[in-house]
């Protein structure tokens, strides 16, 4: 009882935004137009939490959340507007939410290549299915102890202190809970490749990789940035871009 009360406490403390969304890099119909069903929206959030992941992961991306899109049948905001994103949220937990959500943050748009419709519906099904799990606390006591103004180790090493995930899968933290819906269509997002001998007796020097899966508790958001298996989708360049239409203000 003592442990709910305080993991309510942290999550409301470490969820006070403290800072301002940064310039976001495309217009809001831009970014409309340009999002498919499967693709990650990663987020640079302005919360303290977002703060402790940014400078733990080394990134620019504190959150991540899937869209499915508003055929996918996640209902509809109290505006009347489609649930079209599916994220871990610190303290609500698995929900559904409008795009307009994240309207004025900063964004970048992560695609899966090759997914077909049965893809998109297991991914949905999948979703549906992980509705109001919980976000793993044993993560955010992890970044609690991040923001801890003098920790007991050495400022070299703090970024260390955090472990990923407590393995339990009622819980998950947004990129977690990502990544194992991918996994269950076994699509790459940052595999183990080990690369072995080619056993081809003509071709002594030949190697061939073998691809294993990286458990889903160990995965952040940069990793779908950082992931050769997922395109970058630029929302202005989505758009017949022409830099000639841009209205200059001279100095």
């Amino acid at each position: 009882m003592l442990l709910n009360w305080l993991s309510r406490r942290l999550a409301a403390y470490l969820s006070k935004q403290i800072t301002r969304h940064s310039i976001r890099t495309s217009t809001w119909e831009a970014l409309q137009e340009a999002l498919q069903p499967g693709d990650v929206l990663l987020v640079e959030g302005d919360t303290r939490i977002s703060v402790a992941i940014k400078y733990l992961t080394q990134s620019t991306w504190s959150h991540a959340a899937l869209y499915l899109g508003p055929d996918a049948g996640l209902g509809l905001a109290d505006n009347g507007e489609p649930r079209v994103l599916v994220e871990a949220d610190l303290q609500e937990g698995i929900r559904a939410i409008p795009l307009s959500f994240y309207r004025h943050a900063h964004t970048r748009i992560c695609r899966p290549v090759g997914l077909g419709e049965s893809d998109i519906h297991q991914l949905t099904a999948y979703s549906l299915s992980r509705m109001g799990h919980q976000y793993d606390m044993k993560n955010v006591f992890d970044l609690a102890r991040y923001l801890f103004p003098t920790p007991p180790v050495p400022t070299r090493i703090r970024h260390k202190l955090l472990a990923f995930g407590s393995g339990d899968p009622t819980r998950a933290i947004c990129s977690t809970f990502i990544a194992e819906g991918f996994q269950l269509l076994r699509y790459p997002i940052l595999p183990i490749v080990r690369t072995l001998p080619a056993d081809d007796p003509d071709c002594e020097d030949c190697v061939m990789e073998r691809f294993r899966i990286r458990h889903h508790s160990l995965f952040t958001p940069r990793d779908f940035d950082a992931s050769p298996y997922f395109r970058i989708i630029k929302p202005t360049l989505e758009t017949d871009f022409d830099y000639r239409t841009i209205d200059w203000e001279d100095q």
